[in-house]
C-alpha cells in the first residue's frame, strides 16, 4: 500500500492517505458477494456459493491496484471457515474485519472521504449519479 504523507489545517503530520485513484472498498460477504448466511447457521457458510458477478468484479478491482477488505458481521469463530471459502471460491482481498455491528442502517462517521454503495444483487462497473445524503448542519 503506497500511503501519501498528509498534513492538518495546522500543517501539522495527519493519517496518511491512499492514492487519489486507489479506492479502499469494505465489502460485506453475507447477501452481498454470497447469499446470506446468519451467524446462526454456521454450516452453511462453507456451502453457500458466491455470486458470480461478485467474484469477478471484486478480483478485478484487486487486479487493479484497489485495496479490497471483507467487513462482515461473521464473528472471529467464524474466521477460518470464511477464509477458507474465500480461497476455494478464488477471491482475492487484502484483509477482513470481523464482528461489524448486525442490523444494517450503518451511518459512517470519519475524517476521511467515505463513499457508500448499496448492493442491489447486481455487482457491476460502478458510476457516478447524484443522490441526497445527509450531512452535519453548518454553524
Amino acid at each position: 500500500m503506497d500511503l501519501q504523507g498528509a498534513k492538518d489545517d495546522q500543517g501539522l503530520n495527519a493519517s496518511p492517505v491512499l492514492p487519489e485513484h486507489i479506492k479502499n472498498f469494505l465489502i460485506d460477504i453475507d447477501g452481498t458477494i454470497t447469499e446470506d448466511v446468519p451467524n446462526e447457521e454456521p454450516e452453511r457458510m462453507k456451502t453457500c456459493a458466491p455470486f458470480p458477478d461478485a467474484l469477478r468484479t471484486l478480483n478485478g478491482w484487486y487486479d487493479d491496484g484497489h485495496i479490497i477488505y471483507f467487513f462482515t458481521s461473521r464473528t472471529e469463530e467464524h474466521r477460518a471457515v470464511t477464509e477458507a471459502w474465500l480461497q476455494e471460491h478464488g477471491f482475492k482481498y487484502h484483509g477482513m474485519l470481523m464482528g461489524k455491528p448486525r442490523g444494517g442502517n450503518y451511518h459512517w462517521i470519519d475524517n476521511h472521504v467515505v463513499r457508500a454503495t448499496r448492493y442491489l444483487g447486481k455487482f457491476t462497473e460502478l458510476t457516478t449519479a447524484q443522490r441526497e445524503i445527509e450531512v452535519f448542519k453548518s454553524e
